[in-house]
């Protein structure tokens, strides 16, 4: 498959760039990507929630009342769940969500998600470019030239360019990333793909 390279003032360069049927032609496998977004949402949970039960509040275990006469229910202890500053009852503890998934069913996520993207002609490839320093301004205008400033954006480059990320660090619904860091998640979240050349060449080795 051929698509046509654009430069960053949203115009054709006059160029065709192919991309690999085997990465953006797939049949999409939803259950995959079902799968490996919840093991990446579940990859970023803490799991750090805790309350204290009935054996950890500090409190005296003398019986509070006496068994019977006073017409209510039975207590024996300041501690038990059902008094103010008692232990709560199957409460949350610290555990760790994280989970695995096979390397090839990741694979097969990202190529039907970024089939999915080729589909809605939502993926844009440009020409190589680095900014020479730290302009929000610079980067909002590819935004308005791609037509894009009102939609959520995902820019992967094949380096780091800090000035790139830093110029896009305040822009609301856009981000930029590695294409080392490429996600299943970070794709389908997105409603357009922006890849540069370079970038490009590295998701083929990745995905292949």
């Amino acid at each position: 498959m051929k698509i046509k390279l654009k430069k960053i003032n949203g115009k054709n360069s006059g160029k065709e760039i192919s991309i690999p049927d085997t990465i953006f032609s797939i049949k999409p496998n939803d259950h995959a990507i079902y799968l490996d977004v919840k093991n990446h949402l579940a990859n970023q949970r803490q799991g750090t929630s805790k309350v204290k039960e009935r054996g950890e509040i500090v409190g005296s275990t003398k019986k509070i009342k006496k068994q019977k006469g006073t017409g209510t229910a039975r207590a024996g202890s300041i501690k038990s769940p059902l008094f103010k500053g008692g232990g709560q009852i199957f409460g949350p503890k610290p555990r760790d969500y994280k989970s695995k998934v096979n390397k090839k069913l990741k694979i097969l996520a990202r190529k039907s998600a970024l089939s999915y993207k080729i589909n809605e002609k939502s993926l844009t490839i440009l020409e190589n470019f680095k900014f020479d320093k730290i302009k929000t301004k610079k980067f909002i205008s590819i935004l308005t030239a791609l037509s894009i400033i009102e939609k959520r954006c995902l820019f992967f480059i094949a380096e780091n360019d800090k000035n790139l990320l830093l110029s896009s660090r305040n822009v609301n619904n856009s981000s930029v990333k590695n294409i080392a860091d490429i996600s299943t998640y970070d794709i389908i979240k997105s409603d357009n793909l922006i890849l540069t050349e370079n970038s490009l060449d590295k998701l083929k080795s990745i995905l292949n």
